[in-house]
Order: C-alpha cells, then structure tokens, then sequence
C-alpha cells in the first residue's frame, strides 16, 4: 500500500474511533419525559386535563394521587420563569345523575346526560413551576375557585415538606375572590 494512502487509512481509522467514542459520552438530555398526577380539592370532578397539551386522568370529588399518565416535557434543571399550562373540564355536579328517574343508559337517560354535560365548565391556568432539583413527577393540584398549583418533587402528597398539603376536602367560599 502506497505510504500517501496508509496515512489516509489511518487517519480515516482515526475519526471513526473519535466519533464512535464521543457517541459513548453523549451529553444528558435537556428534557426528561415526566409522569402527571392530580389531586383535586374540590366539590367537583375533574373529567380530563392536560399539561402543555399531555394526558392527565380523570377523578372525582376530593380525590387524588395513585393515578399517574405519561408524560409532559420538563427540563432537567428548573430556571426562572419556567411555566406550564394546565387546561381542564370539570363537572360541577358529579353525583347529578343518581337521582335521574330514567333507567341507566335509556334514550331519555342519554338525553338527560348530554343536558348535563352542557354545564361541564372549561379552564385554563399558566402556572409557573416552583424551583426543583430531582423529581419524579409533577403534581397537579385543583382547588376551589380554579386555583391550579404544581409541585415538582420525590416527596409525595401527605409527606413532610411537600409544597402542597392542603387537605383534599377543603371547604369552598360561597363567592371566589379571583374571578
């Protein structure tokens, strides 16, 4: 082998092993796929929501945790002015329908049940996530009058130092203040 084309070879030889070690060093991702919960405080249901467009569950009246959905985008690491938008139905009447003389799933039952959802309300709440180091998910909090707080945390709901411990069957005003 002429000695110009070995030193090509070799320097080819070169740049694939560079290249193929830098592969093994690859940086860590700016973004990790988070997993949802939601916890709601209130008198009604929350049907669905999303956050920044993902999935969340649905759950009755003061209700929450042990129902998580995949996944909303969050940086690795929090940086001011980091915000998420949480959009969602609620039903404020939940338990209407155990007291439809109908029987279940009948013509009239139907009808009086898209009467019903007619008064579903709909939401939406830009919150600014709260510093965080390590998480494991980020937890949605509904509260009366369409407060929407979040936590970024590896605590969990009830535990010391979680963010939002307020108790699930909180007692709503009459008349919201924010509205």
């Amino acid at each position: 082998m002429p000695k110009r084309l070995s030193s090509l070879v070799q320097h080819a030889l070169l740049i694939t092993i560079a290249v193929w070690i830098s592969g093994c060093t690859a940086a860590p991702p700016e973004n990790l796929p988070t997993p949802i919960e939601g916890y709601n405080h209130t008198s009604a249901a929350i049907n669905r929501f999303t956050v920044n467009g993902a999935g969340g569950s649905n759950f009755g009246p003061h209700l929450g945790g042990g129902s998580q959905t995949c996944c909303v985008s969050l940086p690795t690491k929090w940086r001011p002015g980091l915000k998420v938008v949480i959009e969602w139905e609620k039903d404020p009447d939940p338990y209407g329908s155990q007291y439809w003389p109908q029987p279940r799933y009948s013509d009239a039952w139907s009808k009086a049940a898209a009467e019903h959802e007619t008064h579903y309300t709909h939401h939406r709440a830009v919150v600014e996530l709260e510093p965080y180091g390590d998480f494991g998910s980020l937890d949605v909090h509904f509260f009366p009058c369409d407060v929407v707080k979040v936590a970024t945390s590896n605590a969990t709901y009830g535990q010391p130092g979680y963010r939002h411990n307020e108790p699930l069957n909180m007692e709503e005003p009459t008349t919201c203040q924010n509205g």
